[in-house]
C-alpha cells in the first residue's frame, strides 16, 4: 500500500512538473522542443487546424549536408495552443524503392496539407525534385490520407498545367518559341539570357507543364483551393486553381510578378483582401522579404514592400517566409511563420514566428524576443 501511494506521489509529482515546463510564449529563433525534449522538426512546414488541434507538417531533417535532400520524409506536430507540440512522427515516409518519385535521397520541400470537406481526405502537396536531377524536374507532389497525421500515401508527382494557357496568356506566348530557347537554364534570378516573356519559358513548358518550386496551398472561404508555387525559372510565380478533390490541377492558373523572381510565397486573406508574402531569389541566404495585396486572387497584385520593420529588417530577421497562420478565436489575427536555414547542418534549422499587424491595409511585422498570443 506504502509503495502504492509512493508511486502515485511520484506519477503526480512527474504531471506536475511537465505541465511547469509547458511554453507559454513563443522566442523566434530559439531551440523550441516538442513533447519528447527534442528540437521541432518540421522546416519549411505549414499549418493545418483542423477539429480544434494545429497539425505542424514539415520537412525532416538530419544532420550534415545530406540532410539538404529527403532522407525520412514529412514530419507531423500537433498542439492545441500552438505553444507546445506533440510529435506525431512522420506522416510521409520517402520510399525505399529507387524507381519511385519519392525514393530516398530526392529533394521533398515545403509540404502542405489542406482537408476536403467533400472527400474527407487530407490533401498533401509538395516541391518536388528527382534524385540526382538536382532542380531541373520542378515537380508538384501530391499525397493522401484519412487522417491529419497520417501515415499520407504518395500518389503522383508532375509539372502543373500540362496544355493549359494562364487566364492572362499573352499573345506572345503562343508564338513558335525559338530554337535559341534552352530546354534548361541554371535556374534563379539572373540566369536568362532575355526577359522571361522574350525567352518565352511559358510557352516552352507549354506542353509538358509548367515547372513548379517553392510553393503554397490557400483554401478560399468558398472551399475552392489554390496552389501558388515558384514558375518559369523562380522568375513568376503562378496562382493555380484545384480541382475540386483537391489532388489536381484545374487547368486554370494566372501569372503575377512577372520576372520578379520570387520565393518562399505565403498566400492568405484578410478582411476580404488576399495579400501575398514572398522572398527575393537568394538560395539559402535571406533577404527582404516582399509583400502585395489584392482584391481578387485572379486579380490585380499590387506590391506594398518590405513587411519587416526595424532592426535587420533586410533580412527579414533573418529568415524566409513558409506560411502565414490564421489563429483560430482571434479575429484578424495572424502569425508569420519563418525559416532559418543552416544548410551545413538543416536539422539545427530554427523558426521565426512573429505577429503581423496590419498598417495601412499594409501587414507589418516586428522584431520580438518574447511574445504571447495574449
Amino acid at each position: 500500500m506504502i509503495r502504492r501511494i509512493y508511486l502515485l506521489f511520484i506519477a503526480l509529482f512527474c504531471t506536475l512538473c511537465l505541465n511547469a515546463q509547458k511554453t507559454k510564449q513563443f522566442t523566434p529563433g530559439e531551440i523550441w522542443n516538442d513533447n519528447n525534449g527534442k528540437h521541432i522538426n518540421a522546416h519549411g512546414g505549414g499549418i493545418l487546424f483542423h477539429k480544434g488541434i494545429y497539425y505542424w507538417y514539415g520537412e525532416h531533417k538530419i544532420a550534415g549536408k545530406i540532410g539538404n535532400s529527403a532522407q525520412v520524409g514529412v514530419s507531423c506536430y500537433s498542439s492545441k495552443d500552438l505553444y507546445n507540440w506533440k510529435d506525431e512522427s512522420i506522416a510521409l515516409k520517402v520510399d525505399e524503392d529507387p524507381n519511385s518519385d519519392i525514393t530516398k535521397g530526392c529533394t521533398l520541400e515545403r509540404p502542405k496539407v489542406i482537408y476536403n470537406t467533400k472527400t474527407k481526405k487530407f490533401v498533401m502537396w509538395f516541391h518536388l525534385e528527382l534524385k540526382g536531377k538536382g532542380y531541373y524536374a520542378a515537380r508538384s507532389g501530391v499525397a493522401v490520407s484519412d487522417k491529419p497525421e497520417g501515415p499520407f500515401t504518395f500518389l503522383k508527382s508532375f509539372r502543373p498545367n500540362a496544355g493549359f494557357w494562364p487566364v492572362n496568356v499573352q499573345p506572345c506566348h503562343k508564338k513558335p518559341v525559338s530554337p535559341d530557347v534552352k530546354d534548361s537554364y541554371c535556374g534563379g534570378k539572373g540566369c536568362l539570357s532575355a526577359p522571361v516573356d522574350s525567352v518565352n519559358l511559358l510557352g516552352r513548358d507549354f506542353k509538358g507543364g509548367q515547372m513548379a518550386r517553392d510553393m503554397n496551398l490557400f483554401v478560399d472561404d468558398d472551399e475552392t483551393a489554390y496552389h501558388i508555387y515558384s514558375s518559369e525559372e523562380n522568375s513568376t510565380l503562378h496562382i493555380s486553381k484545384l480541382s475540386d478533390d483537391y489532388l489536381s490541377c484545374s487547368g486554370e492558373y494566372y501569372r503575377v510578378f512577372v520576372g520578379r523572381y520570387m520565393e518562399g510565397a505565403t498566400l492568405f486573406k484578410c478582411c476580404g483582401k488576399y495579400y501575398i508574402i514572398a522572398s527575393d531569389c537568394t538560395g539559402w541566404n535571406p533577404n527582404a522579404a516582399r509583400s502585395a495585396v489584392a482584391d481578387e486572387i485572379f486579380g490585380e497584385w499590387k506590391e506594398l514592400g518590405n513587411p519587416a520593420v526595424g532592426k535587420d529588417s533586410e533580412l527579414t530577421f533573418h529568415s524566409q517566409s513558409t506560411y502565414v497562420l490564421k489563429v483560430q478565436g482571434k479575429n484578424d489575427s495572424y502569425i508569420f511563420m519563418g525559416d532559418r536555414w543552416t544548410p551545413d547542418n538543416p536539422i539545427d534549422g530554427r523558426y521565426v514566428w512573429l505577429p503581423i499587424k496590419f498598417e495601412n491595409g499594409a501587414p507589418k511585422m516586428y522584431w520580438q524576443d518574447k511574445w504571447s498570443l495574449n
